[in-house]
């Protein structure tokens, strides 16, 4: 039985990857997060009770923590997924996205390279240590041409696209100067069940059903290529399974959309499966707001090296994946309504939340 850690696995997409590998009876998932706002564990409730998986609460800030659990836990790979993540938040709050995503990596690195260099020789061939970033390191792109590829120069425009990109230059540092082995892949826009409340999808759907506004930016211009999670955690695995060492893989839907057709969509997936009273519809409730600073314009991802090279593609088309993001929202209020009213296990919810409302 092969050990994997996931950093961060009460997250987003973190808890999506060790819902996915838990289901592999010949994989054991050990979760580390720290439990801050966006980490939670009811997103883990599939899978608590399996035999297969195990939660530490801990900080990958803290190396010596780290350390301790990869070895009792005799970890054979690493899922590095522990990030800040949203961009309004690092606007307003850069220090943390600096101490996190930077210096959190920078000490994940040291305490894996410790771990690895203690494994016999046959443990050090087969490891790997799988850093998960963003195609924000990227910048953006005209809105009439370009994609991102593996080799895009970084050109990050906010402190979040920014710090991420340091994190993804210091896993190539070590893998080139300390020899540890490792994989990158960059995502595009996720979306799907258990999606923490402040982001778009989630946002929008669950504004419409308390009626309260949907906030767009600007004029709802601005593109991005969605990746429904399920898909990103089976493509995870592949990249950290079967992707060569050193190299870097780019993750995306093949779903461009504006912010506002994605808004759009989600007002008429409503309109069919919970109408409004009185024959109204919920794009009346859209609101346009003032433009977030250096907002990007477009991403696009290129994903036909994970698609050529590991044979992977998505298996939700956009379309497919929002009816089944809604329907979650719709049959899952358990786990959303104690975010929404911020008394959780986490921090309440931040002045980025509360304004978007």
């Amino acid at each position: 039985m092969k050990t994997i850690l996931v950093t961060g696995g009460a997250g987003f997409i973190g808890s999506a990857v060790c819902r996915h590998l838990a289901n592999r009876p010949e994989i054991r998932v050990v979760n580390v997060d720290k439990l801050t706002y966006a980490g939670n564990l009811a997103s883990l409730r599939p899978i608590e009770n399996h035999p297969n998986y195990v939660f530490h609460q801990a900080d990958i800030c803290d190396d010596q923590a780290m350390l301790a659990i990869m070895r009792a836990e005799k970890v054979d790979a690493v899922m590095h997924l522990a990030a800040e993540s949203h961009v309004d938040r690092s606007i307003d709050g850069p220090g943390a996205f600096v101490e996190t995503n930077v210096v959190g990596t920078f000490r994940l690195l040291n305490a894996v390279l410790s771990h690895w260099r203690d494994l016999s020789s046959e443990g050090q061939e087969a490891f790997r240590f799988h850093h998960v970033s963003t195609d924000e390191v990227f910048g953006d792109l005209p809105f009439d041409s370009g994609i991102f590829t593996e080799e895009t120069p970084y050109s990050p425009s906010s402190p979040y696209s920014a710090s991420k990109a340091a994190s993804d230059h210091f896993v190539r540092a070590w893998h080139e100067t300390y020899g540890l082995p490792v994989v990158l892949s960059n995502c595009s826009n996720n979306y799907g069940p258990y999606h923490f409340p402040e982001k778009l999808i989630p946002l929008v759907i669950l504004n419409a059903l308390e009626e309260k506004p949907l906030p767009v930016y600007g004029a709802g211009a601005n593109v991005r290529d969605w990746l429904y999670v399920e898909d990103h955690a089976r493509a995870l695995e592949l990249a950290l399974t079967k992707g060569a060492l050193g190299e870097s893989y780019n993750i995306g839907g093949r779903a461009e959309r504006t912010n506002l057709s994605v808004v759009e969509a989600i007002c008429d997936t409503l309109d069919g499966i919970r109408p409004r009273v009185y024959g109204k519809r919920y794009r009346e409730l859209i609101t346009f707001v003032t433009d977030r600073p250096g907002h990007d314009r477009r991403y696009a991802i290129d994903a036909s090296k994970i698609e050529r090279e590991l044979g992977w593609k998505p298996q939700e088309t956009f379309e497919s994946g929002l009816a089944r993001t809604v329907g979650w929202y719709l049959d899952n209020d358990w786990w959303w309504r104690p975010i929404r009213e911020g008394n959780y296990g986490g921090e309440r919810l931040g002045k980025a939340m509360a304004e978007a409302q």
